[in-house]
C-alpha cells in the first residue's frame, strides 16, 4: 500500500479494534445484580419486630381487602366457566343427537322413496358421518 491508504486502512484498523476491546470487556465483565444497594442493619433486640418492609396497618387492610375481592372473583368466574363447560358438552351431544336423528328420518324418507330433508348447516359440525 502507498502512503495515505495504508495510514487510513491501519487507522480504521485500529479504531474498530478498540471498539471491539471494549465491547468484550463489557459483555465478559461480571456485572452486580440489580437492585437496591446492601445496607446493614443491626440485629433486633428482644421485643422488636424483626427487620424489612414495614407497612401501615391501613394499607395493609386496604390491599387485604383487594386481594380478598380479587380471589373471589377468580372463585366465581372458575365456577361459571366450570358450569358453562358443562352446558356446552350437553347441548353439543343434544345436537349430534339431533344430527343421528334427522339423518335416521332422511333415510327412512329415502326408503319410501321420497325426497329427504335437507340438514340445516349449523347441526353438519355435530356429524358423526
Amino acid at each position: 500500500m502507498v502512503g495515505g491508504d495504508g495510514t487510513v486502512l491501519g487507522v480504521v484498523i485500529a479504531v474498530v479494534g478498540g471498539i471491539c476491546s471494549v465491547l468484550v470487556a463489557r459483555v465478559s465483565a461480571p456485572r452486580e445484580r440489580g437492585g437496591p444497594p446492601q445496607v446493614m442493619v443491626p440485629a433486633a433486640e428482644e421485643g422488636e419486630p424483626p427487620p424489612g418492609l414495614q407497612v401501615s396497618p391501613e394499607i395493609w387492610e386496604y390491599m387485604s381487602g383487594r386481594f380478598d375481592r380479587l380471589e373471589a372473583d377468580v372463585a366465581h368466574l372458575t365456577a361459571v366457566v366450570e358450569t358453562k363447560k358443562i352446558e356446552v358438552t350437553a347441548l353439543e351431544r343434544m345436537l349430534r343427537s339431533a344430527m343421528r336423528i334427522i339423518r335416521r328420518a332422511n333415510r327412512r324418507l329415502a326408503a319410501r322413496g321420497e325426497t329427504p330433508e335437507e340438514v340445516p348447516r349449523e347441526l353438519v359440525p355435530y356429524s358423526i358421518d
